[in-house]
């Protein structure tokens, strides 16, 4: 599989916005030879700013998937190009609102995921399922944004069956409790085409880049699987994002990744051969679920707030 991953700036509610950028990065995709191509969590809607709407405001931004205009939309590009297409949205149905990801083709839609933990608007529905489809003889996965965090959401994907885990992102650049991460000031992002370099180092620095390589190499290592990871590029409501979308092998080294600081994709040829050669591979078939499946499986309270979140509402 030649595999696309994409970033882009999007603009806030602007879907007809969105959806053409998708198409033209779908279009490159195609000419550079992709089979595929992803983009970021909720990249037709973009993200950060629905913190701030009001449930009626975030009702009307969200559609039925698949009968609504985006997901149709979305499946007209995927037949123009004739290429697979996977981009996120607000869905809703019966009266609950998801943050959602889809996998469609020139057939319709194949895949649907609701992300697991959500935070970003407190009227958004936790999904409850794992995803795992079939995509052009590759077994697949879908988990947005902070499900990764979560270990057990990716072996339990894994297990399931996924070679390849697409992980759509709205990450980085954002107060933390580690040490040396926070916001990026926009004097960079301003200044961008006459000093690049000031932009990369923060970046690629531990606000960006280097808290990935904390953790993103390790999923896609310990499972034996790809990763395709996106995130956006530019200001995504008030924050300012790293781009940095890249493909992991699974031996978690990144095979590519975007460096531009504009709307742009990245490459890269899939081969099977590399996951039952992987660690992660081996290590799956020598779990012992006897000795932790009760341990997993105790009750637990789940809290996924964001630390830059609760900073917001202990200022308010």
């Amino acid at each position: 599989m030649n595999l696309a991953v994409a970033q882009f700036q999007p603009k806030d509610g602007d879907k007809s916005y969105n959806l053409s950028v998708i198409r033209n990065l779908t279009k490159k995709a195609k000419s550079k030879g992709a089979d595929v191509i992803s983009f970021h969590e909720m990249s037709i809607t973009a993200y950060t700013f629905t913190k701030d709407l009001t449930l009626q405001e975030i009702a009307d931004l969200a559609e039925e998937v698949p009968n609504g205009h985006s997901t149709q939309a979305l499946i007209a590009i995927a037949t123009e190009f004739d290429m697979p297409v996977l981009a996120g949205l607000v869905e809703k149905e019966n009266g609950k609102i998801y943050n959602t990801y889809i996998c469609v083709t020139r057939d319709g839609m194949i895949a649907k995921h609701r992300k697991l933990h959500t935070f970003i608007s407190p009227y958004m529905t936790p999904g409850d399922d794992y995803c795992v489809f079939d995509l052009l003889g590759w077994r697949c996965g879908i988990l947005i944004c902070y499900d990764n965090n979560v270990v057990e959401n990716v072996r339990a994907t894994a297990i399931l069956g996924a070679e390849l885990i697409f992980a759509p992102h709205v990450t980085c650049c954002t107060p933390s409790a580690m040490p040396h991460r926070g916001y990026v000031d926009h004097k960079y992002w301003e200044n961008r085409e006459n000093d690049p370099v000031s932009l990369r180092l923060e970046f690629d620095g531990p606000k960006g880049r280097r808290w990935l390589m904390r953790w993103l190499p390790a999923r896609a290592y310990d499972n034996g699987v790809y990763y395709a990871y996106t995130n956006p590029i530019g200001y995504d409501g008030d924050q300012l994002k790293n781009g940095n979308s890249m493909i992991l092998d699974p031996y978690g080294e990144v095979l590519s990744e975007i460096k531009s600081f504009e709307d742009d994709i990245t490459i890269s040829k899939l081969t099977k051969d590399k996951i039952q050669l992987s660690g992660g591979w081996r290590y799956k078939n020598a779990r012992r679920p006897e000795l932790y499946k009760d341990i997993i499986g105790r009750d637990h309270q789940s809290d996924t707030t964001p630390i830059w979140m609760k900073k917001e509402t202990s200022d308010e």
